[in-house]
């Protein structure tokens, strides 16, 4: 429930979140690791039996659990978020000067991969209900902008061709992937899901990362489970799975001895001993996903009737993973977001605002993109609230 108020009550939004987070801990980090299961003993084994690379018992066994429990055919994991995004735009055919479609609203790995391969992010819009793209606006936008041919979806103002979508799953919460699908479907594009931040989040009772040709999950220390650092690549078509993988693994070809490479290849293998964090930690992912609910739920019930603050819920239509927890100041009180931040920090709450949105960083500010209003809203009133596991 929504009251609008003219002034922020900043102590009695300290009490909200106070009251939901244990009385004994003074200082509250924003998102921590979470670990009480095997992963002491994992990662000692890893030491005594000398297998801590890129090769192990352990990589295999992290990527069975990341199939088994999102529901794809395929799973590999990578160094980081980032070189899996890298490796599904190269997979999606995305080349020099070509255009990728990115949320404005993102951490800016989503669009530096993108450069990675050469091409241009394109920046779209999002949705105040998802924090994800909004489908209706980009279509517009689409409409106006592009002219279809036979080999492809053009822009009629650089003349450069588009060739992905990334869908990115804000702090979790499920982006609208039904008519994203459609969008790319009519506009010959490839969509990437980019669900970095959504391990354990469902659209419509199936994970996500099930509708894009590639998706990507992201272990940094910060993120629900963690291997310190790391990603994967989800794919539900195996061929291009067996491929990526190839490209990721230097592009070598086995051999007993032998050093053979049949391709350019990036170094991204997973360290086995990363991987063995990850395996401890997938055993405890339901256990972590459950307290994150039962939290992001106190703060529901915390903030119901605060003025001024409406705490950001999932889409009717998705089950979040609630990675970060996240405010929302009402409109007219968006002059209050930093002196809420500075307020919060000073009394022991890690707290932050949204990512700079891409089209204000420096090296992206010449890159097309539709109007932003909406996050450009959004950005100036999002605070992201503590959001770990053992809270």
């Amino acid at each position: 429930m929504q009251h609008l108020t003219s002034e922020l009550d900043k102590n009695a939004v300290l009490k909200a979140i106070r009251s939901c987070l244990p009385p004994d801990r003074m200082t509250v980090e924003l998102h921590e690791p979470f670990f009480s299961g095997n992963e002491w003993r994992y990662v000692k084994e890893c030491l005594d039996t000398n297998w801590v690379s890129s090769s192990g018992k352990f990589v295999d066994a992290f990527e069975r659990k990341l199939a088994e429990f999102t529901g794809a055919k395929r799973a590999f994991a990578v160094v980081n978020g980032t070189a899996a995004l890298h490796i599904s735009l190269k997979m999606a055919g995305v080349d020099m000067n070509d255009e990728v479609l990115v949320p404005d609203l993102t951490f800016v790995a989503t669009a530096n991969a993108v450069t990675y391969c050469g091409a241009i992010p394109h920046f779209i819009d999002c949705e105040e209900r998802t924090l994800g793209i909004d489908a209706k606006l980009l279509n517009s936008y689409l409409k106006n902008i592009t002219e279809l041919r036979e080999n492809g979806c053009f822009n009629k103002i650089t003349g450069r061709k588009i060739k992905v979508l990334i869908a990115m799953h804000t702090f979790g919460h499920p982006t609208d992937l039904e008519p994203l699908a459609a969008t790319c479907k009519h506009y010959h594009l490839t969509l990437i899901e980019d669900a970095a931040e959504a391990l354990g989040s469902y659209y419509k009772s199936k994970h996500v990362g099930n509708w894009g040709q590639f998706s990507i999950l992201s272990f940094n220390g910060n993120k629900t489970i963690t291997t310190g650092g790391g990603g994967a690549i989800l794919t539900n078509d195996e061929a291009l799975g067996v491929r990526a993988k190839h490209i990721a693994t230097t592009a070598k070809l086995s051999h007993p001895w032998a050093f053979n490479h049949d391709e350019i290849g990036y170094n991204y293998r997973m360290p086995n001993i990363n991987a063995a964090l990850g395996v401890a930690q997938m055993e405890k992912l339901p256990e972590y996903l459950k307290r994150k609910r039962a939290l992001a739920l106190r703060y529901k019930e915390a903030f119901a009737d605060l003025a001024g603050v409406t705490f950001f819920e999932e889409p009717a239509f998705a089950k979040s993973s609630y990675w970060l927890n996240a405010i929302l100041l009402d409109k007219e009180l968006k002059g209050e977001l930093d002196p809420l931040l500075k307020y919060l920090t000073e009394n022991g709450i890690k707290s932050r605002p949204v990512w700079t949105l891409m089209h204000k960083l420096a090296m992206y500010r010449d890159c097309p993109r539709m109007d932003i209003s909406v996050a450009e809203d959004i950005e100036s009133r999002l605070i992201n609230i503590p959001s770990s596991a053992f809270l």
